[in-house]
């Protein structure tokens, strides 16, 4: 119980720390060795890249974790408080029927990818896993989206 409580506070915040890691590490040794060696390792900047987009797709993840994703207030400044939770309570819905939806094609794009065979050019990584991760970001952000939902649902009950 405690790992998952555990990985419910921190798994987005330790994956993007070490995805950031990777991608410092990996562009100052490209740095380095082109400015003292005259030389350059040939997958740096495909494996900064793909670090980066996996960096995007969990910290959507962990903005919605911290109800930091970007909305519009201009409404819900007019409403009052049982309106605005009705709203938000709205919008997560829409916004989870999305991620749904992407995750879901997602995945059958990244399993499309597999079939094919297809590797990147410099790493040689299946382009299947590189597609995986639009389900993997977006099904974590369903499962946020989820908990916020539950959270939304249980605080209109209390508030009641």
């Amino acid at each position: 119980m405690k790992v998952l409580k555990f990985l419910d506070q921190y798994l987005e915040v330790i994956l993007i720390s070490i995805l950031f890691s990777i991608m410092i590490v990996s562009t100052f040794s490209q740095i380095i060795l082109r400015a003292l060696f005259n030389d350059s390792i040939s997958w740096s900047e495909e494996l900064t890249r793909y670090c980066f987009i996996l960096m995007v797709f969990f910290g959507i993840s962990y903005a919605v974790k911290l109800n930091k994703h970007i909305k519009i207030d201009l409404i819900m400044n007019i409403l009052n408080d049982k309106k605005k939770k009705i709203l938000e309570i709205f919008s997560t819905i829409i916004f989870m029927l999305f991620t749904l939806y992407l995750t879901f094609y997602g995945a059958g794009v990244a399993q499309k990818m597999f079939s094919l065979g297809q590797t990147s050019p410099a790493l040689h990584i299946p382009v299947g896993f590189l597609y995986s991760i639009i389900p993997l970001g977006l099904g974590l952000t369903t499962i946020r989206l989820l908990q916020k939902l539950f959270g939304d649902f249980k605080s209109f009950r209390l508030d009641k």
